[in-house]
């Protein structure tokens, strides 16, 4: 049965830091940020500024046939729908099992109908209700809530230090094994992530959330919880969205800082418009993204509308290619989710063995890293990022997980590998100090 809301309109947006105060008070929720004017990057592909599903009605976390029970729950009401895909998903489809343990230990999969869904779109926000259990009065309280609370006192916290779960030493003789593999001919690329780790450190989530986002406004910024379980991501990666019978998927494979004056950043963008080690990571991912969307396609119709296009942040530049679809008629949305996951900009090509080499040489469990955080609208229209540049935490465990990788091909430096990966955590590192 189709599930019915009603809809209030207010002529602004609600701020961000009061509305992840708000949903700190529901052990369910999941705020995504697209940092619209703050990045300097418009987003063409963004059906919303921000978006917030707090407090389930209902909630899937499938053990087996997880798409097609996603499938299921989201047909069954026609509802929107919140959540994420586990990296660890893949075993459900390939049977590869990393050996680690998963520090944070998210599920496989997990999505949940919100009793409250907040977008902010064109400088207006929207509350959608369920008109069976709100009204306008009761949604109106809900708005003077947001308006009213305090953030002040959430903003402190003491700095955390971060531990490698590897040495330099051993992640260079990881990488050297990884490469020995591609020069064989098993892989032409893979993705090689390090986990950083803190235990009993009780953090404030709201705060790291606000102040990652400060540090690092990405299209793909996310603050979601899950009972005891958070995660603060901003990730600049959109792994697949839905709009119509469009599907759009956005690999980034290049990455390098930025410089400390326009001189020297604009030499940056240079070497890394010019790297051939760069280039060539992106065009196998990019061909692996066109293999993927293939399956569940229109024939003829999968085109990569921008390769390489340099996307600019406060920190860094990277190197974003945009590949489409148009989805088969007798594919069902989730079909499409399945064939893709994992990304290939997480894992390599070819996928499934470059995922078998992961398992066997990473030494840390991904879990909810390189998994994804995303939503359903109620017509199948979707978005879901990379779950990349983020801090994963249990407040009940008081464990605490960073993690970066790099993509590693035939022509790569392990020393530079392991200095991408520095770079990249040192967002996390700000946001926790």
């Amino acid at each position: 049965m189709k599930a019915v809301r009603k809809t209030i309109t207010l002529p602004y947006y609600l701020p961000i830091p009061q509305l992840a105060a708000w949903c700190t008070g529901f052990t369910h929720f999941l705020l995504l940020d697209s940092n619209a004017g703050k990045t300097g990057q418009q987003d063409q592909y963004a059906a919303y500024d921000y978006l917030v599903g707090a407090e389930s009605i209902r909630s899937l976390a499938a053990a087996n046939n997880s798409f097609n029970a996603l499938r299921e729950f989201h047909d069954d009401g026609k509802d929107w729908v919140f959540g994420h895909l586990s990296y660890d998903l893949k075993e459900e489809r390939s049977g590869l099992h990393s050996p680690y343990q998963d520090r944070i230990q998210f599920p496989k999969m997990s999505f949940f109908i919100p009793r409250y869904v907040i977008t902010g779109k064109n400088g207006t926000t929207s509350i959608h209700f369920l008109e069976d259990i709100d009204n306008n009065d009761s949604i109106g309280s809900i708005i003077d809530d947001i308006k009213s609370v305090s953030v002040s006192d959430n903003l402190s916290q003491p700095t955390v230090a971060l531990q490698p779960t590897v040495t330099k030493d051993h992640y260079i003789e990881q990488a050297k094994s990884f490469l020995r593999h591609i020069h064989r001919g098993d892989i032409y690329e893979a993705n090689y992530c390090i986990e950083f780790y803190s235990t009993h450190v009780p953090i404030s989530p709201l705060s790291t959330f606000l102040r990652l986002n400060t540090i690092s406004p990405m299209p793909g910024s996310a603050f979601y919880r899950l009972d005891n379980k958070y995660l603060m991501c901003a990730s600049p990666e959109r792994f697949l969205a839905r709009r119509g019978e469009k599907l759009i998927s956005q690999p980034i494979k290049g990455t390098i800082r930025r410089g400390t004056t326009a001189a020297e950043d604009d030499e940056l963008v240079r070497q890394l418009l010019n790297d051939p080690k760069e280039r060539a990571e992106n065009v196998m991912i990019t061909d692996l993204v066109r293999n993927d969307l293939s399956i569940v396609a229109e024939r003829g119709s999968v085109q990569v509308e921008a390769l390489m296009a340099l996307k600019t942040y406060p920190r860094i530049h990277q190197l974003v290619t945009t590949v489409t679809a148009q989805l088969a008629a007798d594919k069902h949305w989730t079909d499409a989710l399945k064939e893709a996951f994992p990304m290939g900009s997480m894992t390599g090509a070819p996928k499934r063995r470059a995922m078998e080499i992961i398992d066997q040489l990473e030494s840390s469990r991904r879990g909810l890293y390189s998994g994804s955080v995303g939503y359903v609208q109620p017509d199948g229209d979707f978005d879901f990022n990379v779950v990349i540049r983020s801090i994963q935490y249990d407040h009940t465990t008081a464990q605490l997980s960073a993690m970066a990788g790099s993509a590693l091909t035939a022509g790569c430096d392990p020393e530079k590998e392991y200095e991408e990966c520095l770079l990249k955590m040192t967002t996390m590192k700000n946001a926790l100090s």
